[in-house]
């Protein structure tokens, strides 16, 4: 039986690599799903990685669904829905989207991106993941992640986890860039909770992400850059200690009927050694759990 199944983001010429390394998952790539491509593209993704993984899963471009100019918001919801389209058709059982930056700064930002999810969800069928933001200027708080899924159906819209971004969001450090000393409160207990709360808003599968960063600044925000494992943050040992024990006791020792995932989403340059990396992190651990 596996744990959880893992892997990254892939085009369809990195398939074959992902497979023999081991990689359980493979996602198909924003960029792929936001460019003009035969179909032909899609249907040889499928057939390659249906073979090859166990679980597909597919990354929306990132459009803001939200924006004050009702034409750009509809092109990009229009656009959003062409990729998941494509998602599907290349295999995909589900759509992870980035809800994006807040434009109006009111109500108004989350009843349209009900609006829209409930468009999407009716339109392609496909499990949407919901990905956390790592800021409260964008959409995404756990909050609004529970409201959505209750408007829009529990079993249409399941939570995605994007673990760095759940801990700048809760500790605050999305806007103050304070990473080193929130990086302090990453502990496993704190791990714990937050895969709890992921708990709660899953169905079918339980959705993880994870990547180390940085902060830079651009203007007023504070922004992310994803760096090589080890070089940035949160730490990796205390999430690796709370994903092994509560993958191993809280899901699978209770007999909770999820599937598990954590895609890396790190820089493109290390990306599969670093990903070979993060599963022996959590696997290393796992095995305490499991005899």
């Amino acid at each position: 039986m596996i744990l959880f199944d893992w892997g990254t983001y892939n085009g369809l010429s990195k398939l074959p690599l992902a497979a023999t390394l081991g990689m359980k998952l493979t996602e198909i790539p924003p960029y792929d799903l936001a460019r003009r491509r035969d179909e032909s593209y899609f249907d040889e993704y499928a057939r390659f990685a249906r073979e090859a993984f166990t679980t597909i899963t597919g990354h929306a471009p990132y459009y803001n669904v939200v924006s004050v100019d009702r034409e750009v918001m509809e092109r990009s919801w229009r656009g959003l829905i062409a990729a998941a389209r494509r998602a599907k058709r290349a295999g995909a059982h589900i759509y992870n989207l980035h809800l994006g930056w807040r434009a109006f700064l009111d109500h108004r930002d989350l009843d349209y991106a009900v609006e829209f999810l409930k468009k999407l969800t009716s339109e392609v069928d496909i499990l949407v993941s919901v990905e956390v933001a790592y800021t409260r200027r964008m959409l995404g708080t756990w909050e609004e992640v529970r409201h959505i899924r209750e408007a829009v159906g529990e079993d249409k819209v399941i939570v995605s986890v994007q673990l760095e971004n759940a801990w700048m969001l809760d500790t605050g450090a999305g806007d103050t860039g304070r990473f080193e000393e929130a990086n302090r409160l990453a502990t496993e207990d704190y791990w714990w909770n937050v895969l709890s709360k992921t708990l709660q808003l899953s169905r079918e599968y339980l959705s993880l992400r994870f990547s180390q960063v940085v902060a830079f600044a651009f203007g007023r925000r504070v922004l992310k850059k994803r760096v090589p494992l080890g070089m940035g943050y949160p730490s990796l040992d205390p999430l690796a200690r709370a994903l092994a024990r509560f993958m191993a006791r809280e899901v699978r020792g209770k007999g909770i009927p999820l599937k598990m995932h954590i895609i890396y989403t790190g820089p493109t340059e290390t990306k599969y050694k670093d990903t070979i990396r993060l599963y022996a992190a959590i696997m290393s651990e796992a095995v305490e759990h499991l005899q």
